[in-house]
C-alpha cells in the first residue's frame, strides 16, 4: 500500500474546498525548492552548492547574479529506466531566486558544475551598483 496515496486523495478534496491556489503557501515545506542548495559564507565570499543531477548540457542552465540575488534557471531531466514506482528525486524546469546575504560582485562569479554539483564562487561588492549578470558555467574533468 502507497502510504502517499491517500495523501494524494486528501491533497485533491483540499484543491476542491479551498481552491488550486491554497498550496502555494505550503509549497517549500511539502515540495522542497529545487535545486536545492548549500550556502557558505566568509566575510569576504559566498560559496553555494547546488545539487542538479543528471545535466549532459550543462548550457541548458543559466546563473544570474544582481546585487545581493543570485537566480539559477535550468532543467533536471533524469533517464527513464522503465516505469517509474516511487520518485523522490525532484526533476523538471527550475527557476529559482536566492537572496545573498550581502551584495555581490557581478563581474566576479565562478562557477564550475562537476559528478552532479555546481559550484558557485561570489565576492562582496564594495559599491552599491546593480547590474545583472550572466555567469558562464564551466564543466570539470573527471578525476
Amino acid at each position: 500500500m502507497d502510504p502517499f496515496k491517500n495523501m494524494q486523495d486528501w491533497k485533491k478534496n483540499m484543491d476542491n474546498f479551498f481552491g488550486e491556489q491554497f498550496w502555494s503557501e505550503f509549497e517549500g515545506i511539502l515540495k522542497p525548492p529545487i535545486p536545492q542548495i548549500n550556502m557558505y559564507q566568509s566575510d569576504h565570499e559566498i560559496t553555494i552548492l547546488c545539487n542538479i543531477p543528471g545535466t549532459n548540457e550543462i548550457k541548458n542552465i543559466d546563473l544570474f547574479v544582481d546585487y545581493a540575488s543570485l537566480e539559477i534557471q535550468g532543467v533536471i531531466s533524469l533517464p527513464a529506466h522503465g516505469n517509474l514506482v516511487q520518485e523522490e528525486i525532484s526533476q523538471g524546469a527550475f527557476d529559482r531566486s536566492i537572496e545573498l546575504p550581502f551584495p555581490v560582485r557581478g563581474d566576479k562569479v565562478e562557477a564550475t558544475y562537476k559528478n552532479g554539483l555546481l559550484t558557485i564562487q561570489l565576492h562582496r561588492l564594495i559599491t552599491k551598483e546593480s547590474n545583472k549578470n550572466r555567469v558562464a558555467v564551466r564543466v570539470m574533468d573527471e578525476d
